[in-house]
C-alpha cells in the first residue's frame, strides 16, 4: 500500500479499474430541486472481465455514465456511453485535467471535462452540466489512509471530497437554467476484475455540516461495513459498526425485474448517529450492458448525539438480482436503434 497524496493521486493510476465520480443536489432560483451524477471509468480490458466489451481492441478503455433528475417532475435522464475518447493532453498537468468526448455516428458531439482549475476548485462539463465546484473540506481518506481491505480479500484505494459548494447551470428539457447547491466527489482505483459483487453505498451531507460515506459491501456472511464521517469542525472518524436496514417500499424495474429498496435505516451507534434515507424518484435504474444498478438522490432525516438534523444524499445499489441477460440486452438495443437511431448507443431514456 502506498500513501495517498495530493495532487499526485488525483491523476490516473496503472490499475485494473478506476473512476472519477461526482454527484450533487442543486436548486434553481424558484426552489425546484435537481440531482446529477457524472462518472468517467478507466478499465484494463484484459483484466477487468466485462463480458460485453472484451472485444474492444485497446488495452485501456474509457467509458462514462451520467444522469440528471428533475425531482419535482420525477423525470430521470440517464446517459450510458460505452466508449469515451480521451484527449492527448488529459492527465498531463499538475492538477487534474480530463478532456474527453463520447462519440456517436453523427455529425456532432459534446466536449466533456473534469478539471481542477486551481487547488480545491473544479469544473465539470457534460451535455447537461456546466458546474463550478469548490471544496470546503480536506479529502476524506476512506478507512483512515485511503485504502480499504474488503471482506472477500479484495482491496481498493479510495478518497472522497465530501463538501463541494456548487454553482453553474444544467440543461433541463433543452433549456439551460442556473442552479446552486452541494456536490460530492469520489475517486477510486483497484486491481480487481468485474464480478457479480453487491454493495449499497450512500453519500450523505447533513445541514449541520457533517458528511458521511456509508458502505455495505458483499453478500450475507462476507460483508464489509464501513462509515467515514467528516464532522462539522473538519475532524474525521471511522467506524465498522455501521448497520444498514432496507425498509419498504421497494421499486421493481419493469425491464430487469430487479427490486430496489427506496428507504433505509442507517445507524452508526458508536458515533451516536441514526438516520433514515428516502429515495426521491423510484425510477433511477442504470443499465450498462447486462449490469444493472440504481443511482439517485435522497432526503435524510437524522439524529446526531440526540439532536435532529436533516440533509441530502445519494445512493448507489449494485448487484441486485436481475433477469436481464444477453439476449434481452441485444433485443432492447435493437428496439432502441429502430426507435431512436444511432443515439441508441448511449441508452438514453426520453
Amino acid at each position: 500500500m502506498k500513501p495517498v497524496r495530493f495532487p499526485r493521486d488525483e491523476q490516473v493510476h496503472d490499475h485494473t479499474i478506476e473512476w472519477w465520480y461526482w454527484n450533487g443536489n442543486v436548486w434553481d432560483r424558484q426552489g425546484n430541486r435537481y440531482a446529477y451524477m457524472d462518472c468517467l471509468f478507466r478499465a484494463d480490458i484484459k483484466k477487468v472481465n466485462f463480458p460485453f466489451i472484451k472485444a474492444v481492441p485497446v488495452a485501456m478503455h474509457y467509458f462514462s455514465h451520467s444522469l440528471l433528475t428533475d425531482v419535482r417532475a420525477k423525470r430521470f435522464t440517464p446517459h450510458i456511453d460505452y466508449v469515451s475518447l480521451i484527449s492527448n493532453d488529459s492527465f498531463r498537468q499538475k492538477l487534474l485535467f480530463i478532456n474527453y468526448m463520447n462519440p456517436l455516428i453523427t455529425s456532432r458531439y459534446t466536449n466533456h471535462e473534469m478539471v481542477e482549475t486551481r487547488p480545491g476548485r473544479y469544473w465539470i462539463k457534460t451535455e447537461d452540466l456546466e458546474l463550478e465546484l469548490e471544496s470546503k473540506k480536506k479529502p476524506l481518506l476512506e478507512g483512515g489512509k485511503g485504502y480499504i481491505r474488503l471482506a472477500d480479500g479484495k482491496s481498493t484505494y479510495y478518497y472522497s471530497l465530501t463538501h463541494l459548494h456548487t454553482k453553474g447551470r444544467i440543461r433541463v428539457r433543452g433549456r439551460w437554467i442556473s442552479v446552486i447547491g452541494k456536490s460530492w466527489m469520489d475517486h477510486q482505483w483497484a486491481n480487481v476484475p468485474y464480478e457479480k459483487n453487491k454493495w449499497t453505498w450512500f453519500s450523505i451531507q447533513l445541514e449541520n455540516s457533517m458528511e458521511l460515506v456509508c458502505i455495505e459491501y458483499g453478500k450475507t456472511g462476507r460483508k464489509t461495513l464501513l462509515a467515514g464521517i467528516v464532522h462539522p469542525d473538519g475532524h474525521v472518524s471511522h467506524s465498522s459498526k455501521l448497520a444498514v436496514q432496507p425498509l419498504k417500499p421497494y421499486w421493481q424495474s419493469p425491464k430487469t425485474k430487479a427490486r430496489y429498496p427506496l428507504q433505509w435505516k442507517i445507524t452508526v451507534p458508536d458515533q451516536k448517529i441514526s438516520m433514515e434515507a428516502h429515495a426521491l424518484v423510484p425510477r433511477q435504474e442504470m443499465l450498462f450492458g447486462t449490469i444493472n444498478y440504481w443511482e439517485g438522490p435522497l432526503d435524510i432525516d437524522a439524529t446526531v448525539g440526540g439532536k435532529r438534523v436533516s440533509g441530502v444524499g445519494f445512493a448507489e445499489l449494485v448487484g441486485y438480482e436481475s433477469e436481464f441477460d444477453n439476449f434481452q440486452f441485444l433485443k432492447t438495443t435493437f428496439k432502441d436503434f429502430v426507435r431512436f437511431g444511432y443515439d441508441h448507443l448511449r441508452y438514453r431514456r426520453r
